[in-house]
This record gives structure tokens, sequence and C-alpha cells, in this order.
């Protein structure tokens, strides 16, 4: 086992949850813990920062059963690390993959651990898109990379590996050479 690489994947999660929850902490702190509060209209009218508390799970869905599927976040977490770790001569777009779905996956299993509830702040107000937070956009940057590595290997290309062997042809002489 490379010791750097899995440091590195570890590393890396552990950073992502801590911005996950730093970000959380913020808002709710800004808003007092405030439902509903707007924190920051950063772009009024387009994109703004507001308190809301999420029992479900992704854009509120399932609403009071969040806490429910811990054991599969739990899963999904554990099972993209190990893959991670034990697969260091995967493309580095895997391990992003990997890390991001775990480190969105952690994140809001804290706050389902802690707070019975998911805090989000991030609102795209101009389309009223459903409130979410960094741990969703890691969940969701994993969900896209997952899907295009898939189309990319459905069309027999697969995913860039710095670390493969070149695939140059081989020019056998066959002995047919004129002189």
């Amino acid at each position: 086992m490379n010791k750097r690489h899995t440091s590195t994947v570890i590393g890396t999660t552990l950073a992502l949850v801590g911005l996950d929850q730093l970000v959380k902490y913020l808002a709710r702190t800004a808003a007092q813990g405030i439902l509903g509060k707007t924190i920051a209209a950063l772009w009024p009218g387009v994109f703004e920062l507001k308190l809301v508390f999420n029992k479900g799970i992704a854009f509120g869905m399932l609403q009071g059963k969040g806490i429910w599927l811990a054991p599969v976040a739990v899963l999904i977490s554990v099972g993209a690390l190990v893959y991670s770790i034990r697969k260091p001569e995967e493309s580095r777009l895997s391990h992003i993959t990997m890390v991001c779905l775990s480190a969105g996956a952690v994140g809001n299993l804290i706050d389902r651990s802690l707070f019975g509830q998911v805090t989000d702040m991030f609102w795209i107000r101009i389309i009223d898109f459903p409130v979410f937070n960094v741990a969703d956009v890691l969940i969701t940057i994993a969900g896209c990379l997952l899907a295009w590595t898939a189309l990319q290997e459905l069309q027999g290309k697969k995913s860039p590996d710095r670390n493969a062997p070149s695939q140059e042809p081989v020019i056998v002489n066959q002995g047919n050479e004129s002189q």
C-alpha cells in the first residue's frame, strides 16, 4: 500500500469534510440559528445565502427519513475510500470522484448524527432551486464525474491515466523488405 497515496486520499477527504462543516457552522452562526434567515444576498435575487435545515435527503426529498439512510452513507463513504486507497493505479479523476463522494456523504452524515438534520445555505433564488451545502456540491460533482466516466467507457474511451503504459503500436519486421 502506497502511504503517500493513502495519506493524500484521507487528508483531502478530511479537508473537504472540514470545509463543509466550517461553512455550515458559519451559516448557523451568522443566521443566529434562525430558520429561513437570509445571511447575505451575494447577488440579490439571483444567489443568496439562506439558513435552511433539511431532515430529508437531497433537495428536501424524504423529509424526516434522512437519518434512516445513515448506514447507506457510511457504506458509500467507506466503500469509496477503500476503493481509492486499494487502487492507486486508477486515474486521478477516479480518485477525485471517490474523495468527493466520501467527503460529501460524511459531511451530511455528521449533521444528521449531531443535529438530526442537515444545514443548508446556498440558494439559487432566481430559479428557486432547493437550498444546498458544500457536501451536496461534492456529491453532485462525484455523480457527474461517475456519469461522465461511464459514458466515456461505453464509448470505448477509458478516462486518461497518466500512470498507464503507452499504447503506441509495435511494428514487427516480417522479413518482406526489399533490398
